[in-house]
């Protein structure tokens, strides 16, 4: 199969990817801010046909398009990035994630209101627009939140706040930048997390640990532990997953002082070096042996 990954040049899944394909299919790395798309009259087929490429690469041509990455842009570029994507899958291109799962998973507020609706249990949540409706949730929520960029990943742009001036301050000025307040009510843990790497409906879960950190990020220092999942986690995993629509996901879960299991996040760019060097799992071949399942390119 020849598969694009929507990847930096120096991106390390890209080089993973290549390894684990070996001689069976062709991995080739693809720019995902230089994307362009041509609609033009094709002669050989009598009909209007829209191509889609990445720099010098005709995405169009490929079996099947990963995405790898989400670089920040203004919201025109993310919208075209997502249209694209769709008009590759229209055209019976293999996008994994699918265009719409992506725009769900790296929507905060999309994947709350998603897994809410869904009946799983998440810690309470506010999204809003004014200072003075997030220092009425900020008291409600027991003066000790985490706020979020209701777009990002990777634990980038979390903060912890439990202090009236402070929490002024900070909703302040994420209202002065235009963007949306995000905050959530801090559940007590015990410095652990759940990572829950699905692909199809293989799981692969580990355990995350911080003792001076909140959040349990590996990127930021945690430790990361094989974990066996209980038919709760499994299926709360899964579920969330399937309520995103995305095949490929993280699931991050949590468990609060008392035992009670919350989903916090769903990331349709699931990464898998930490998760595979803690299994001791090839997750790249993983990750294609189910493409190779999917067919490719319709």
């Amino acid at each position: 199969m020849k598969i694009a990954v929507l990847a930096s040049p120096e991106s390390w899944y890209v080089r993973d990817l290549a390894r684990a394909a070996a001689a069976r299919h062709e991995i080739v790395q693809a720019p995902f801010d230089q994307i362009s798309s041509c609609t033009e009259f094709s002669a050989s087929q009598a009909k209007y046909e829209t191509h889609v490429s990445a720099g010098a690469i005709d995405l169009s041509s490929f079996d099947a398009v990963l995405v790898r990455t989400m670089p920040p842009g203004s919201l025109e570029q993310v919208v075209f990035r997502m249209d694209a994507l769709a008009a590759l899958e229209q055209a019976g291109v293999l996008v994994l994630n699918p265009p719409k799962a992506i725009e769900a998973a790296v929507d905060k507020f999309l994947t709350t209101a998603r897994l809410a609706a869904g009946g799983l249990p998440t810690p309470r949540t506010l999204v809003c627009q004014t200072v003075d409706a997030a220092m009425e949730a900020f008291e409600s929520f027991g003066r000790d939140v985490i706020v979020k960029p209701i777009f990002g990943g990777e634990g980038r742009g979390i903060t912890r706040v439990s202090d009236d001036a402070i929490a002024w301050r900070v909703f302040s000025t994420i209202i002065r930048l235009r963007a949306v307040i995000y905050l959530q009510e801090f559940v007590s843990h015990s410095g652990y997390d759940l990572r829950v790497l699905l692909i199809g409906d293989e799981p692969f879960a580990m355990r995350r640990e911080s003792a001076s950190d909140y959040r349990t990020n590996i990127s930021r220092g945690a430790i990361g532990k094989p974990h066996k999942l209980t038919d709760e986690e499994l299926e709360l995993a899964r579920r969330s997953a399937s309520l995103i629509g995305a095949p490929l996901a993280g699931v991050d879960l949590l468990r609060d002082a008392s035992g009670k299991l919350y989903v916090i996040e769903v990331n349709g760019v699931p990464g898998w070096q930490a998760t595979s060097r803690v299994l001791g799992i090839d997750i790249a071949a993983t990750v294609l042996a189910y493409v190779e399942t999917l067919g490719g390119k319709r």
